[in-house]
């Protein structure tokens, strides 16, 4: 009998058979019975026997007797893959963070976005609207959602309802918008769509073989995987010229998420790059070697007054002296003299040039600029690790200025200044008689003793602890640099002129 079909169910009890009243098809007279059994359908797919009865002339199929997870037939219901989803375009925020693992700049615009069945799409303007522009050859961006990870995340942005396309090429998009339902529903349709096409690859991530390693575009050999336990042999060097390594045990790794936790230290070091680098920091040489060699030479700027004044064989760095000089010779009459700031490049290339203890003169005409040698004189000051005003005499001072008797106020202030070390002193002694000459020009240079303790203030002075209101100290550093400045006659017994 041509065409004719019989299922015979091979385990349990026998089912009903269900005959149809009028045969369909080319093949008259065929009788087809086959199960009728809603429920556990690959079950008894898989526990059933088939026989075909066709046509003599027709050469016999053969009958595979191999048994198959129910994930590996290619039917409906719960262990197959759900169809991707289509959904019109709907403008939605989107950041370009990383391009096949470099990083980018985090840049939010509205797009207009289409999701395909098999990629994302990114319009500038409506996709109506962008209809002509494709005319013309011009194309939206794409992205290609097979293997690519869709998830929700709150790291990579400070916005609400945010989610992270991470492509199998490394490359990382955000998507948000401000309806949560909206963003919620193109997050599940994104994810379908990139699991569909992951699965319709047969075990592979778009034709690549392997898993993608989490946050980069290297893949990971499969080897066998059954249910969620996958075992993974030990990554091989990535150099084509290390030896190879020694067969290990595998281990297992229980896939919690998508993410694999991978590390590439174990090929560095059979480089031995990391021991090197250990035999080096180890054997470097401390810095009083270095010092006693030459190499690296004490510097100027941000040492401590005591020790330069020492080293220097003096009680006022060598540079303060050229400073005060220099601004005296040609800078009494600069308008904002110590108020302006100069050239910054220019002030560090003279910072280099005093610590390298280089030969320099500040009358040659790239120091022609007055203000970057005033600049340089106050970046000493703030460079020292502790101030001209020692930490010690911060509140002492904070306390002489508070007196209200101005008598009273002068002699304390001029004890305080008797008690400093005798560098702070001395150098403290020829700062102030440089300011006073500054004053006596405050008619062109428009500086007065105000803004001279303004300028110096936070300069010169500063606590050892940041406690206390900062705007109350403030006010205390500009009234003793003020004080001082003007009763520096008294205190340093200077002569008036």
């Amino acid at each position: 009998m041509a065409g004719t079909r019989i299922s015979i169910s091979g385990v349990g009890k026998q089912p009903p058979l269900i005959l149809p009243n009028q045969l369909t098809g080319a093949g008259q007279g065929a009788v087809q019975m086959r199960i009728k059994s809603s429920q556990s359908s690959g079950e008894r797919l898989s526990q059933s026997k088939s026989m075909v009865l066709q046509d003599p002339d027709l050469p016999p199929k053969p009958i595979s007797r191999h048994r198959r997870n129910q994930s590996q037939h290619n039917i409906g219901g719960a262990g197959a893959a759900e169809s991707p989803v289509v959904l019109k375009g709907e403008y939605l925020n989107k950041a370009k963070i990383s391009d096949g693992g470099k990083k980018l700049r985090k840049n939010w615009t509205s797009t207009w976005v289409v999701l395909e069945t098999d990629q994302l799409l990114f319009y500038k303007e409506s996709k109506q609207e962008a209809l002509t522009n494709l005319k013309s050859g011009c194309r939206p961006d794409g992205v290609d959602l097979c293997g690519a990870m869709i998830e929700w995340t709150t790291e990579r942005s400070s916005r609400k309802n945010v989610v992270q396309i991470t492509t199998s090429s490394g490359s990382e998009f955000l998507l948000q918008a401000d309806n949560y339902p909206t963003i919620c529903k193109w997050h599940d349709a994104m994810k379908r769509t990139a699991e569909s096409l992951s699965t319709n690859a047969g075990g592979q991530v778009c034709g690549k073989p392997g898993i993608r390693r989490a946050n980069s575009t290297e893949y990971l050999p499969r080897h066998g995987l059954s249910g969620k336990t996958l075992s993974l042999p030990r990554p091989a060097p990535e150099s084509p010229s290390a030896k190879e390594s020694k067969p290990e045990h595998r281990r297992s790794l229980i896939f919690k998420s998508s993410k694999l936790n991978y590390s590439m230290s174990d090929s560095a070091d059979k480089n031995g790059v990391k021991n090197r680098l250990k035999k080096f920091i180890t054997r470097r040489p401390s810095m009083k070697t270095l010092q006693e060699k030459g190499i690296i030479k004490d510097r100027v700027f941000g040492c401590h007054l005591l020790g330069l004044c020492e080293r220097e064989g003096t009680t006022v760095p060598k540079f303060v002296r050229q400073c005060v000089e220099a601004v005296e010779k040609r800078g009494l009459d600069a308008d904002g003299i110590y108020r302006v700031s100069g050239n910054l490049a220019t002030i560090q290339k003279l910072r280099f040039l005093v610590d390298q203890e280089e030969e320099f003169n500040l009358d040659d005409s790239q120091w022609e600029d007055i203000h970057v040698v005033t600049g340089a004189l106050k970046l000493f000051f703030r460079e020292l690790p502790e101030p001209l005003f020692p930490f010690r005499f911060f509140e002492p001072f904070v306390e002489a200025i508070k007196t209200k008797e101005g008598k009273q106020k002068v002699q304390a202030m001029k004890k305080l200044v008797l008690q400093l070390p005798k560098p702070n002193q001395d150098t403290m002694k020829v700062l102030f008689k440089h300011l006073q000459r500054i004053l006596t020009c405050s008619q062109k240079n428009l500086m007065s003793t105000q803004g001279i303790s303004i300028v110096f203030g936070p300069t010169l002075m500063w606590p050892e602890l940041d406690c206390g209101d900062m705007a109350v100290n403030m006010v205390y550093q500009n009234q003793i640099v003020e004080f001082i400045l003007i009763e520096s006659p008294e205190i340093f017994g200077l002569d008036k002129k």
